[in-house]
């Protein structure tokens, strides 16, 4: 049996301030520290033996944050193309725990609507259009990304690496974003285009996936 951990990062500043982030590479929230307390209880009592997580800072601090908590030192590797996969790699015995990242588990790019207050942007574009661009699963804000695109990306790396490590029967962490995470768990619980539209996951929650041998889902919690 293996375990698939998906964590929704903590509060960034822009979701305090109700404001679409996307690729925007802002910072946590400060005042968190409770929230990263219950949050660091809960998963510390699994046995985490491969993490993941996007290049975004909010991520990838928010890994940092559960982490530290047991004593744990981070050093983040890039999975993507280039210097940063070539050049940022180590080898030898480290006390540091290996998080691996990916631009493929970042968060929908809003196009347009990054930066912007969402409240204005419903009232420009009407409750009904706006929940349409937010919700569906193929509409695009303008410039943006859909979930649908998003999903092409993310299923793409859940079966490159995560699926690997579940076969072997290791439990994996993934700190992603919230439109990350809809599109993992629409794609492993079988959710329906139409029905992810209402699937929300608030920041900080984990929804946790056991599977068996054959990556059969058996068992979903969300705490």
């Amino acid at each position: 049996m293996s375990k698939l951990i998906l964590l929704r990062h903590f509060q960034s500043q822009w979701n305090l301030e109700n404001r679409f982030t996307g690729w925007v590479d802002v910072p946590l929230a400060k005042n968190i520290g409770e929230k990263v307390k219950e949050v660091s209880q809960k998963i510390s009592v699994l046995k985490i033996d491969k993490i993941y997580s996007s290049n975004l800072f909010r991520n990838k601090d928010s890994v940092a944050k559960v982490l530290e908590t047991e004593g744990k030192h981070l050093v983040f590797i890039s999975l993507d193309k280039g210097k940063m996969r070539n050049w940022g790699g180590f080898s030898g015995k480290t006390d540091y725990v290996p998080v691996y990242v990916s631009d493929l588990l970042n968060e929908r790019y809003y196009g347009q609507w990054q930066g912007r207050d969402k409240d204005e942007i419903k009232e420009e574009y009407g409750e009904e259009d706006f929940k349409l661009l937010r919700r569906s699963f193929s509409a695009r804000p303008p410039g943006g990304e859909s979930l649908k695109d998003v999903s092409s990306r993310a299923v793409h790396f859940l079966k490159s690496f995560i699926e690997r490590d579940l076969k072997e029967g290791k439990n994996v962490l993934a700190v992603v974003s919230h439109n990350c995470l809809r599109a993992l768990a629409k794609h492993i619980e079988k959710i329906s285009d139409k029905d992810i539209a209402d699937l929300e996951i608030d920041v900080g929650k984990a929804v946790i996936y056991e599977f068996d041998d054959l990556l059969t889902m058996t068992k979903k919690e969300s705490v």
